[in-house]
């Protein structure tokens, strides 16, 4: 009986390695992504910067076009001002001056509140410039390592899942289903030791008349609560067979 079990918890090893595999690749694509997603980020932010660079460029040009527009009608007035006669006309040009140079003047404000501000974008705008340049840099150098990692974890699982076909091809067929039964119900392990009369998965105590049960080894047993298949773990002859199963693979890739 100590040898069919000791062959359950050897395929539960491997089982269990396998399944950390499996979870290390599952978080990769997650890596990957917030990579991918602090890249874009950054990528928009340069973009919006950009754009509001070029609207205040647009804005400025603008706004230097009109200040010759208006130069050009303050020029005009000052020519009718030269060959007006009567007071009234006179002070009417001389408002409309007048007011061209307020408008020219607040016009001028605008454009030095523009000049500010694309100084300001400009530099903004390299500063992201730099920071999507490093993110990607990044992102490259992060994602040709996960894929690496990646391959040798294939690999891995790869030697794995053939030494659990070897494994499994030493259990018997009806055992053997009982143990995939319950490691499809109970979070992926099948078996648990019970040390100190205590199963190592549920943590409740086995009746001491089980626990004597369990350390004779006569029969395969259940844990009571959790329901999963038990054995001795303080008994010499599963360690002693661990470890020279361990010795056994030694040195294989």
């Amino acid at each position: 009986m100590k040898e069919k079990i000791f062959g359950l918890i050897l395929l539960q090893e491997c089982d269990n390695k396998i399944a950390g595999i499996e979870a290390i690749k599952k978080d990769y694509p997650q890596q990957i992504q917030k990579l991918e997603d602090d890249l874009n980020a950054c990528r928009g932010a340069f973009q919006m910067d950009s754009d509001r660079l070029e609207t205040i460029k647009k804005e400025r040009r603008k706004s230097e076009q009109l200040i010759q527009e208006l130069e050009g009608k303050k020029e005009k007035s000052l020519v009718k001002l030269s060959n007006i006669k009567s007071n009234k006309e006179y002070t009417a040009a001389l408002k409309e001056i007048e007011d061209l140079d307020k408008e020219k003047a607040k016009v001028e404000d605008g454009i030095l509140g523009f000049m500010e501000e694309v100084e300001t974008c400009e530099k903004k705008c390299l500063e992201n410039k730099k920071e999507v340049e490093r993110l990607q840099k990044n992102f490259d150098l992060d994602k040709k390592r996960i894929e690496q990692e990646l391959e040798e974890l294939n690999k891995e699982s790869n030697l794995l899942e053939k030494q659990r076909q070897e494994l499994s091809n030493g259990i018997e067929k009806d055992l053997l289903k009982k143990y995939d039964f319950l490691k499809s119900r109970k979070s992926g392990i099948a078996i648990a030791s019970v040390v100190g009369g205590v199963c190592q998965r549920c943590h409740i105590n086995i009746p001491p008349q089980r626990f004597y049960e369990l350390i004779r080894c006569k029969d395969l047993m259940s844990c009571p609560n959790c329901n999963r298949l038990i054995y001795w773990g303080d008994d010499e002859f599963y360690t002693k067979a661990s470890g020279n199963a361990a010795d056994s693979s030694a040195g294989v890739d």
